[in-house]
């Protein structure tokens, strides 16, 4: 994530999006709240790469790129907070 300014905007957004996916876990299996998490930022990104492309034709040229750019964004991040969860695996919760 280090093209990603981490600054406090994109935390206070991520952190927002994290206790709205939170607050339904009472009520929502784990596995359908991350589904449909994973399906909204899907539907979003879908949205900007769309609303970026001038036309159609550039939409359908670009449209690899952009899915290549976004999977390998998520692995980054994935395996950034998955390594995150590791280091802090063994150690008592706060």
């Amino acid at each position: 994530m280090s093209d990603v300014q981490r600054d406090k905007q994109f935390w206070e957004l991520a952190d927002s999006f994290i206790q709205l996916a939170n607050s339904h876990l009472n009520e929502v299996k784990p596995s359908k709240v991350s589904a449909s998490a994973l399906f909204a930022a899907s539907r979003f990104n879908a949205f900007l790469i769309s609303a970026s492309a001038a036309s159609k034709e550039q939409l359908m040229t670009e449209k690899e790129a952009a899915i290549a750019y976004f999977l390998e964004q998520y692995e980054a991040m994935l395996r950034e907070n998955i390594d995150e969860h590791l280091a802090r695996y063994d150690q008592p919760d706060s």
